[in-house]
């Protein structure tokens, strides 16, 4: 007889390329990681800061993803995902690169107005980022195959170009962001960092295509489907 009282639900995973997937322990996003679209958000420039998704918001690629409840204000946000390969904690930016399984394309999908509501009343943003289906992610290429300090990362909507960026823009590169992240968390193997947008987010409808990417690594498609009928299913 099992020990749970329910059937435990399965783990959440994201492809990797060539074969395989890798189980996902938590997925962290980073707020303001670049100058323009902390400008577009009548934001203010600040250190970095980091809040959270459920692992199984997780979308892959190919999916049709439901357009989610109590919005009328679903923004797209193409990110690259780091995935954290190895434990640390306090990890020195001049070794976190040690830390790293591989990179990935991913989509920080927002209520951009349920953030906007939270962020006038100083709560948090939990009911705006972490949502159902609200983390597409694409399949990871191996960090053996290189690291990413620079490169295109873009975002299509129907054909039409939306954000169009370099990952050289960030304004807290990757290891120091996973150092910084070290200190308030211990990161685990399976571990998913959203390293933050460019400018150039936006709406998105029910029956649009997304197509976004980042250069050297697999192009993220994912379509807006109608909202799921109440009592669940799409």
């Amino acid at each position: 007889m099992s020990e749970f009282a329910l059937p435990p639900p399965a783990t959440p995973a994201v492809a990797i390329e060539g074969g395989g997937r890798l189980p996902v322990h938590r997925i962290y996003c980073v707020g303001r990681n670049y100058a323009d679209h902390v400008r577009e958000m009548g934001s203010q420039p600040t250190p970095p800061f980091f809040f959270m998704k459920p692992p199984d918001a997780l979308v892959a690629s190919g999916a049709a993803i439901p357009y989610p409840p109590r919005t009328a204000n679903l923004h797209h946000e193409i990110e690259l995902v780091v995935a954290i390969g190895r434990a640390g904690r306090n990890i020195p930016a001049a070794t976190a690169l040690e830390h790293v399984f591989g990179y990935a394309a991913g989509n920080d999908l927002t209520r951009r107005d349920l953030q906007s509501a939270a962020k006038q009343g100083g709560l948090p943003w939990d009911s705006g980022k972490g949502f159902d289906h609200s983390a597409p992610v694409a399949a990871i290429r191996p960090a053996a195959r290189g690291h990413l300090s620079r490169g295109r990362i873009w975002l299509e909507v129907n054909g039409e170009t939306r954000q169009d960026s370099d990952l050289a823009l960030m304004l807290t590169p990757v290891p120091q962001l996973i150092a910084e992240l070290s200190t308030l968390y211990e990161l685990e193997a399976g571990d998913l960092i959203f390293t933050g947008t460019p400018a150039g987010v936006g709406a998105v409808l029910p029956g649009d295509r997304l197509e976004g990417g980042i250069e050297g690594l697999a192009v993220l498609r994912n379509t807006i489907a109608p909202p799921a009928r109440a009592g669940g299913g799409a």
